[in-house]
């Protein structure tokens, strides 16, 4: 996970400010927030066992290709509207809130954090 947020932030770091058009293929924001918050959930799953930094950056890899099939994403699909929503600091802030609110609403309601 904190592999994925420093990407993000040096992504976001060298990301011009703003982009007047949106690519065709772009992930729109309620289904971007919907596959991050599959995303982190994976990478809370994978950090939390116990087996070996190798080992579970594998299951990570294989698990993450479960949540593109889940969303019916393509991996190539997700990096341009990641690398796309980057550019707007204001906009990923927006996605990123709602992806915190959605997991915190989750551990709160004592539910599980299962997405499978």
């Amino acid at each position: 996970m904190k592999i994925f947020l420093l990407l993000s932030f040096c992504l976001l770091s060298f990301a011009s400010c703003n982009s007047a058009n949106k690519p065709s293929g772009l992930l729109a924001e309620d289904k971007m927030v919907e596959v991050l918050i599959d995303i982190h959930l994976t990478e809370g799953l994978t950090s939390a066992m116990p087996v070996a930094y190798d080992s579970s950056r594998v299951l990570y890899s294989l698990l993450e290709k479960d949540v593109f099939l889940k969303h019916e994403v393509s991996d190539s699909v997700f990096t341009q509207s990641m690398l796309y929503y980057l550019r707007d600091p204001a906009e990923m802030e927006q996605i990123y809130s709602r992806v915190v609110d959605s997991l915190m609403v989750r551990e709160s309601s004592g539910g599980t954090l299962d997405q499978f």
